[in-house]
């Protein structure tokens, strides 16, 4: 407050607040606009248009006559062409409160912005893109260190000339940055799906031919941006000079096709078939999906897929350079896709996906560089990992997996231990595998444990879980491993340590008999008998996997073949279980403690479960706190002596 001043002064807008004003503004004007914004976004309508009318204006009138939405004073004007009759038409939209929270919002902020900034905001629109929109149109702005890092990839490939000796199309260009810092524009096409995109892209031009010494604008000639639906509109409809490159099979061979397109697919990571989580309209609209299934079967749920299996068909020849994920490389889902993309890979590099606005999840995107003049798609590649190294990728179509391997070894005994739960071959499922007393409904994959089978468990449980996931490991597979494993004891005992002691291990007295305690009464001071010794028995050779009695028979049932013989233990596995047994000791201690509890009881009783009913991550006793903390750190140990056999026997390349 300044003695004599009258008003308060209005808030600046620049490239670094206009977001958060722009959420300030959904909340205060978007609801007073006369538009039904559920029809609108399907005609590819956005809020962020009319909010760019209204940022880039003065006294309410819109300065940038090239933006899809205008501001003209009390309403707003889109839709603007010429009709049949050539006459000019456009739609309007009112204020349904006589535009009094529009004056009210905007009397707080200074408008427009410095000019300096309004290249940049409009280049920006895909940050007022919603998510589902951006999903299925693949709104995401490549950041502009990957974009030219990306460009010196395709002129280490294709040579320092290469702008003048190939043509580049982006047809999937957004606002056109992927082609930021490109020179020849004579050789640049960009095409893309909402024609706001295009009006962008074409303002930007007029920026550059007004101001072409500041660096704004896009460095493009107007007549090769267009509109134009990758995935359904046929190639006719193509400037006539792009259709003369396509058309001729010289000239495919010199034309590069540089995109980012969507990442979405069809489901999600949690969308399991069945559930009604598919995401309607992201694949199945298409008319590629119907086209190209045939050849790539499921891979056309991504719509990325689709991309590249038209280009590969329909542009027979010509070079691709691609921002994706790293499914199409190594999945199974696109065994199919790789017989089909017979493909030459050049280079690439992949970055953390978070790098990227708008994207979330621990994942790499990779940009790769492909001569699809190739003859088979190759057995495996190797990615740069800025300030990182190489990382291989490897895969065999015919390969059998980690889930192959372990089904060999499946029981229909009546006396199970415990079912394991698991899917996927690779890290994405971070909530599996997991060990619990019953089966889990509805799941397809409810592995049954005897003693028969436990070893085998407790390595296919400790291999998918003593690896740390990571955005960099995503998408590495689990395979069928080699024999290396029959035949060394110390690491099938390791795995079994981890396996009673890591916290997939749901194994809870409450679901029925907890088979899985691994210590015997007198180790823990238990202040009775437990239900079942089957664990410590186990661990003590008193019941083998060889044995045909019933398992919860006496230790001296007879056994068919082999000699009882106590399992011996790494010092490595050895420090778990005096970490774990010092946990049991002190939760025996407590009043009311039940004699049979699992881990998954003990960490219940001193941790405690939230309103929503989900166990709490923290204990208000610190000496159980401590204990559990040394539990945890000697796991971590054991996991990092156990990873290389995990490579050794095969089961990760």
């Amino acid at each position: 407050f300044v003695v004599g001043k009258s008003e308060t002064a209005k808030i600046k807008i620049d490239k670094n607040n206009f977001i958060i004003i722009y959420n300030k503004w959904l909340q205060t004007v978007k609801p007073t606009i006369a538009v039904n914004w559920d029809l609108a976004k399907k005609k590819g309508i956005i809020d962020g248009d009319f909010y760019l009318a209204d940022l880039l204006a003065l006294e309410n009138k819109t300065l940038k006559e090239k933006l899809y939405v205008l501001l003209k004073f009390d309403h707003y004007e889109m839709d603007r062409i010429i009709d049949e009759m050539g006459l000019y038409s456009h739609k309007e939209a009112f204020f349904s409160d006589n535009q009094k929270a529009h004056h009210l919002f905007w009397n707080k902020y200074e408008r427009p912005p410095r000019e300096e900034y309004w290249d940049y905001i409009v280049k920006r629109r895909d940050l007022l893109v919603p998510q589902d929109v951006r999903e299925r149109k693949g709104s995401f702005f490549t950041p502009q260190i990957w974009v030219e890092l990306s460009q010196r990839y395709i002129a280490d490939v294709f040579g320092a000339d290469w702008q003048d000796e190939y043509c580049v199309w982006d047809c999937a260009a957004g606002t056109g940055n992927l082609l930021a810092g490109l020179t020849n524009k004579y050789n640049i096409w960009a095409s893309t799906l909402d024609k706001q995109d295009v009006d962008v892209m074409h303002d930007r031009i007029d920026v550059m031919n007004r101001n072409s010494l500041d660096g704004n604008g896009s460095n493009l000639l107007h007549d090769h941006v267009f509109q134009f639906d990758f995935l359904n509109d046929s190639f006719d409809k193509l400037p006539q000079p792009l259709q003369n490159i396509i058309n001729d099979e010289q000239k495919r061979k010199k034309l590069i096709i540089y995109i980012n397109p969507p990442y979405a697919e069809a489901s999600s990571t949690t969308a399991v078939v069945g559930t009604g989580n598919i995401k309607s309209g992201v694949a199945t609209e298409q008319k590629t999906k119907s086209r190209y299934q045939p050849f790539i079967g499921a891979a056309t749920n991504e719509i990325s897929a689709q991309f590249m299996a038209r280009i590969y068909h329909e542009i027979a020849g010509c070079k691709l350079s691609i921002f994706s994920k790293l499914k199409f490389v190594c999945t199974q889902h696109f065994i199919t896709f790789r017989k089909f993309f017979k493909a030459d890979y050049k280079a690439g590099f992949v970055v953390h996906a978070d790098t990227f606005d708008n994207v979330s999840g621990k994942f790499p995107i990779a940009f790769t560089v492909w001569d699809l003049n190739g003859e088979r798609f190759p057995d495996h590649i190797e990615v740069d990992v800025p300030e990182e190294g190489i990382k291989k990728i490897f895969w065999d179509d015919f390969f059998k997996s980690i889930n192959d391997w372990i089904k060999q070894f499946q029981t229909k005994s009546n006396n199970a231990v415990g079912f394991m739960v698991y899917t996927g071959n690779d890290f994405n499922r971070l909530h599996l595998p997991y060990i619990m007393c019953n089966t889990a409904r509805g799941h397809l994959s409810n592995f049954s444990i005897a003693d028969k089978n436990l070893m085998e468990t407790a390595v296919y449980f400790t291999v998918r879980l003593c690896i740390e996931p990571t955005w960099l490991n995503d998408r590495d597979q689990f395979l069928y491993p080699n024999d290396g494993w029959k035949t060394d004891a110390e690491f099938q005992n390791d795995c079994l340590t981890f396996a009673l002691f890591h916290g997939q291990n749901r194994i809870s007295v409450k679901d029925g008999v907890n088979h899985w305690i691994p210590f015997t009464e007198q180790e823990v001071n238990a202040r009775e008998k437990f239900d079942s010794r089957f664990m410590s028995d186990f661990i003590a050779g008193k019941i083998k996997q060889e044995n045909s009695g019933n398992l919860f028979s006496s230790p001296s049932a007879p056994l068919q073949k082999g000699k009882l013989e106590m399992r011996k233990f790494s010092p490595e596995a050895q420090a778990v279980f005096a970490a774990g047994k010092a946990l049991w000791r002190y939760y025996h201690q407590q009043p009311g403690c039940n004699v049979n509890a699992s881990l998954y009881d003990i960490r219940e009783h001193f941790q405690g479960r939230n309103d929503k009913g989900k166990m709490n991550s923290t204990s208000v006793d610190e000496h159980y706190t401590s204990l559990l903390s040394d539990l945890r750190e000697q796991l971590k140990m054991l996991a990092k002596k156990i990873e290389p056999k995990v490579y050794e026997y095969g089961f990760l390349k």
